[in-house]
């Protein structure tokens, strides 16, 4: 079978790159290239350069000099054998060059010597195993005098394949397939044309994401994009996965790459307060941001969990209890200890709550209850606190372990508001239990959309459509969508 990357050029051009070494036998190039719709670039892989050619070495030259021969627009060559197969008719050369385990540490002199071998293009891949590769790949890349396309591969390296063009890369990798990755961290190329619109991607482009490890099942890109798209703004949202020893280059890196603000979580908010030169009270008191601006020298932190579950929180017992939507006095049951649950336990006791926090391990949630003056207890007898504010900020229920719950459908009841924030899905077995006792219920798609719009201001100074996130997060969660894409 015939495999295509499709590329994605800078100029708006569509290219496609035929992978020779994915056809179980030998091609026939005249009839494969004759009426192409597109230009092509032809290239055979070896199994260590992560391609499935099986034939001989000398067979698989004999085909590359036969695309050249072909008037293919484009042929790649190893940066190892291109020496040996001379220039011909108006055929570009690509000289490539892949490394599966690391970015290594001469880049520089590898890129020159693969430029001196008669290199219309030179291309690089390689491992990316921490966020410092990407710079100086994104790096080599900008400074360099021939056209370079330099890609770190994984899931850390991802932006150097979004964000190709603003450093000057000639065309970019997508796969074509959503179901077929020819290499580790790659995208499909409706992701990039449709939620990056990488063509579209310039200097004056301002540049967001979403710091986390893992990071590749957020959907904090989907409707940041969406929402920066409907409205006009020149700016895109990535994933940036970054481990936690390694934040610190991140940070320290945004400034140079033109990344003006950043969405933290999971292992992040914690540590990511340290960096701040400046932060909102809330986030000093919580102990944790989620959310960080660069202002010129200035780092700004803020969180904004803290702000939408107190909104959600405060407008739910507004509309069923006809109050001000006050909690002082509130018997408040937190379920698990991290970020979101410190950044609520923190909101309610600020309004003089009663707040009770229980996590499977308990040696954690002591400690964020001694931080916070309040109460711990194990998660063996959350249940019997009685609370009249249940939330749960622990990831029990989330997609895929849907039929789990942290909280028993037995001991709810109608007199309780049950506060999920897991939104994948948006109707947990928590939510739909909440719903058949006659609890009244607040979703994590109510919170999520809530504090992504706190954020979207922060980074852009408008306010966001609500209802455009909403949407695009209830697409992106919804049963149907999750079923076809496991399929």
């Amino acid at each position: 079978m015939l495999a295509e990357h499709q590329h994605l050029a800078s100029n708006g051009v569509k290219l496609v790159e035929l992978r020779l070494d994915y056809i179980g036998r030998s091609p026939n190039l005249t009839r494969l290239l004759t009426g192409r719709p597109t230009p092509v670039v032809i290239a055979i892989r070896r199994r260590e350069d992560g391609g499935r050619w099986m034939g001989t070495e000398p067979d698989r030259q004999m085909m590359l000099r036969a695309a050249v021969v072909s008037g293919a627009e484009y042929v790649d060559f190893e940066e190892d054998i291109a020496s040996s197969v001379p220039r011909y008719g108006n055929t570009k050369r690509i000289v490539s060059y892949h490394n599966f385990n690391e970015t290594p540490d001469n880049l520089e002199s590898l890129h020159a010597d693969m430029a001196a071998k008669d290199a219309d293009i030179v291309k690089i891949a390689t491992m990316a195993n921490g966020f410092a590769d990407n710079v100086r790949m994104m790096e080599l890349v900008k400074n360099a005098k021939v056209p370079t396309i330099g890609i770190c591969m994984g899931d850390i390296g991802m932006p150097t394949r979004i964000l190709a063009s603003r450093f000057g890369s000639p065309f970019t990798y997508a796969t074509y397939s959503a179901e077929r990755t020819l290499a580790p961290g790659q995208l499909n190329y409706k992701q990039m044309m449709d939620l990056y619109r990488v063509d579209e991607i310039n200097a004056e482009t301002e540049l967001f994401g979403v710091v986390a490890d893992p990071v590749a099942h957020s959907h904090s890109p989907l409707i940041h994009n969406r929402a920066m798209q409907a409205a006009g703004v020149n700016g895109r949202y990535l994933p940036f996965r970054v481990a936690k020893d390694d934040l610190h280059n991140f940070i320290d890196a945004c400034p140079r790459l033109g990344i003006h603000g950043i969405s933290i979580t999971i292992p992040h908010k914690e540590t990511a307060l340290g960096y701040c030169s400046q932060a909102e009270a809330s986030a000093s008191g919580i102990g944790a941001i989620n959310t960080m601006i660069f202002d010129k020298n200035d780092r700004l932190g803020y969180n904004t969990d803290y702000r939408a579950a107190m909104d959600c929180i405060v407008e739910t017992y507004k509309q069923t209890s006809g109050s001000d939507g006050g909690v002082q006095g509130l018997r408040a049951l937190i379920l698990g200890a991290g970020g979101v649950s410190r950044a609520i336990a923190w909101g309610l006791k600020q309004r003089g709550a009663e707040v009770t926090i229980a996590s499977r391990g308990f040696e954690r949630s002591a400690v964020l209850a001694n931080e916070l003056s309040a109460k711990a207890v194990t998660w063996e007898n959350r249940h019997e606190q009685k609370p009249q504010l249940l939330v749960n900020g622990s990831p029990v229920g989330m997609h895929p372990d849907v039929d789990a719950s942290p909280y028993d459908r037995a001991a709810l009841n109608e007199f309780m508001v049950v506060f999920d924030t897991v939104y994948n899905p948006e109707n947990t077995l928590l939510i739909k239990n909440a719903r058949e006792m006659k609890s009244r219920v607040i979703t994590g798609v109510d919170m999520f959309v809530r504090q992504a719009a706190y954020q979207y201001k922060l980074f852009t100074g408008r306010d966001a459509s609500t209802t455009l996130m909403r949407a695009s997060i209830k697409e992106a969660t919804s049963p149907v969508r999750l079923n076809n894409q496991n399929q």
